[in-house]
């Protein structure tokens, strides 16, 4: 990925742990990388294609006289998930806060932090069988789409499927959706948690019945196996109520693990479900 630098641009703010920081102010000097592809503008010469660095370092320098935080790590996150949602065509950054004065009484240049925060691609199983299931399906989405640092790009149709897992109940309305998120896999859980307590689902038999079941199916190429959170989702590869609507919005995202496409691992279910000897 392509890369626009802005290098030591000098803001005088009041960030620090001490009151008199907040009050009185020192100089911070902050260093981007900005992530983004200047392909197009570098073909084109429009400006409107690329970022605009001088519109970036403005926004830099209000932030950091707008907002006052006791840290360095506070004032970084921020600015950079500020940065993120605001200009357009940027993908990854790497910031830097450096903190020339800092008050340790001890001689030095300067102290830093520096984080790198970027968009990630998720993949969201939905699925409810209680209720006005297409509402509570909307509900997911909708939960997404209004959570800062998500945008949700694809949803697909809600799918008519069987329960699953041997518990008598009624029928599912499943779907998928694809999104754009500055959540950690870990938050983007969390607030999954959230929006399904907003539809009041209860957690009480494995496979039984729930007003909305999300489930994080992929998430960039991310491996990731803990007690409470498992990407890829650990079963997706066998289930076509989580494959069929995947694959109407992205056929071709790939397993991780498996290294096949949606429409494989569908394909392959469909013909050991057919009973093929293959």
């Amino acid at each position: 990925m392509d890369k626009i630098h802005i290098k030591n641009l000098e803001v005088f703010a009041k960030h620090g742990v001490f009151p008199e920081e907040n009050v009185l102010g020192q100089k911070f000097v902050v260093s981007a990388v900005l992530y983004t592809s200047t392909r197009e503008a570098g073909k084109t010469d429009e400006l409107a294609k690329s970022i605009h660095y001088g519109d970036v370092s403005h926004l830099i320098a209000e932030f950091m006289k707008q907002n006052t935080f006791q840290l360095l790590e506070t004032a970084a996150e921020r600015l950079a998930e500020e940065l993120l949602l605001k200009t357009e065509h940027l993908e990854k950054i790497c910031l830097e806060i450096k903190k020339p004065w800092a008050p340790v009484g001890l001689p030095l240049e300067t102290v830093s932090v520096e984080i790198e925060r970027g968009w990630h691609t998720a993949y969201i199983a939905l699925g409810s069988n209680l209720g006005d299931k297409e509402a509570n399906l909307r509900l997911g989405v909708e939960g997404l789409r209004s959570t800062r640092g998500c945008r949700v790009e694809a949803v697909s149709d809600f799918l008519v499927t069987e329960p699953y897992g041997g518990v008598e109940q009624d029928d599912f309305l499943n779907g998928a959706m694809k999104i754009r998120t500055l959540l950690t896999p870990h938050e983007l859980l969390e607030r999954l948690h959230e929006i399904e307590q907003g539809a009041k689902r209860e957690r009480i038999v494995r496979w039984g019945p729930r007003t909305l079941d999300l489930d994080i199916l992929l998430y960039d190429d991310l491996i990731l196996d803990e007690e409470e959170l498992h990407i890829p989702h650990i079963e997706m590869y066998k289930r076509d109520f989580v494959l069929k609507p995947l694959c109407q919005i992205a056929p071709y995202v790939r397993h991780p693990v498996y290294n096949r496409t949606a429409a494989e691992l569908l394909a392959a279910l469909e013909t050991q479900e057919a009973g093929s000897p293959n």
